[in-house]
């Protein structure tokens, strides 16, 4: 597997959640608008905003004389915007409402607004078609494109039923209809663009944010992200999760003898083999200086290490661009995750000790593969600087 598509499986590029990009980068997927999700209540909450403003500003001139119609459209008109005001109280107790409800509610403005406009004397006046734009606003930021795409295509129809009674000339009805339905698409659109803008800034942000930017690879942050779902993967399908930590032998030499820039070209040949050497399930992520980990699942302590066997001779036949050789010592532990623990802190623990037999494969005469079994003090081998233990939370330089 190329180091390319290694990053689309390791999830290093996922998108963010809160006002994601769909599949085609614009859509919005149906799980961001999901019960919990920020994206959710932030749309019941702007929605409920508008739908209580509507409905204010719509009791307010049905409380001015001559504004409202009389008798049984006034009751009509009335109900209605008390009805804008109640549909609003489930959304701020709920704090929730879909993509197919948002939608829906969207809509709804739309024919409230042909409502009002028909229940009131003067439309022009009290019911100007820009009273649509809460809604239209609403629909590009919160829908995907398709949904947008009717919305858009509804307006100016909503402007027309609502405007038909106030202009007797067909020619200045339709001028109307075009500024006012052609400014609120404008807009519509205006937002939309905005919207996808802001998705892939958060969505470059988050992507930087979980890789290492000299190899590409997932950093710590993104190791931590997806150790809960590795563990969820072990305990369902009964597997141990293994951790094999890698630490390139005589870095320190490398680069004091040709530079820290032959030595982050090491660095970049090695996270390349061991792109294409790892399992597209496995996790591949750089915890420091010159020190990765590869996460997986495994059967039993002869498949581990196997895939270590793989992985030292990977980063054995790797060659930077200046072709300095190189070679790993690598240490493997393995788990049986257990339920209700802590999986952040099992995941350290479970790396400090690959990290220990790493040190002993140091000490056996580097280039192998050594097994975790009870840590001890660690002591570095004649000859070879090491840097101390990897802890969470510590940093490396390359030039250890």
């Amino acid at each position: 597997m190329g180091n390319a598509a290694a990053t689309s499986a390791y999830g290093i590029l996922h998108p963010v959640r809160a006002w994601p990009l769909g599949s085609d980068g614009s859509d919005l997927p149906e799980e961001a608008m999901g019960p919990g999700s920020a994206e959710h209540r932030l749309a019941a909450l702007v929605i409920a905003v508008l739908l209580v403003v509507g409905g204010a500003t719509g009791l307010v001139n049905a409380a001015l004389d001559g504004t409202v119609r009389e008798g049984v459209t006034g009751w009509t008109y009335t109900a209605t915007m008390v009805g804008l005001l109640l549909s609003a109280v489930p959304l701020v107790v709920r704090r929730r409402v879909g993509r197919w409800s948002t939608f829906g509610l969207v809509l709804l403005g739309h024919l409230v607004y042909v409502v009002v406009a028909q229940c009131i004397d003067d439309p022009v006046r009290y019911a100007s078609p820009m009273m649509l734009l809460f809604s239209c606003c609403a629909a590009a930021w919160f829908l995907d494109r398709r949904m947008l795409g009717v919305v858009m295509a509804l307006t100016p129809v909503a402007c027309l039923a609502a405007m038909a009674g106030s202009y007797p000339s067909p020619v200045g009805l339709a001028v109307q209809v075009g500024v006012h339905g052609g400014m609120l698409v404008l807009v519509s659109v205006t937002v939309y663009l905005l919207r996808r803008r802001v998705q892939r800034l958060l969505a470059a942000t988050e992507a930087l944010s979980q890789r290492d930017p000299l190899t590409g690879l997932a950093n710590r942050r993104h190791l931590v992200d997806q150790a809960p779902r590795t563990w969820r993967s072990a305990r369902r399908e009964g597997l141990r999760v293994a951790a094999m930590v890698l630490d390139l032998d005589h870095f320190k030499q490398v680069n004091d003898v040709h530079g820290h820039a032959a030595g982050d070209a090491v660095l970049r040949g090695v996270a390349t083999a061991l792109s294409d050497s790892v399992r597209p399930s496995d996790l591949l992520a750089r915890l420091g200086g010159e020190e990765l980990v590869v996460l997986g699942l495994v059967a039993d302590p002869a498949e581990a290490a196997r895939l270590a066997e793989r992985l030292r001779s990977a980063v054995a036949g790797s060659r930077s661009g200046h072709g300095h050789p190189v070679t790993a010592s690598i240490g493997v532990a393995l788990v049986n995750p257990v339920d209700g623990e802590d999986v952040t802190e099992a995941l350290w623990r479970l790396v400090d000790r690959a990290d220990a037999a790493m040190y002993e494969a140091k000490q056996a005469g580097r280039d192998r593969v050594a097994t975790s079994r009870v840590p001890r003090p660690r002591s570095a081998p004649a000859g070879e600087l090491l840097d101390p233990p990897t802890l969470p939370g510590a940093a490396r330089t390359d030039a250890g």
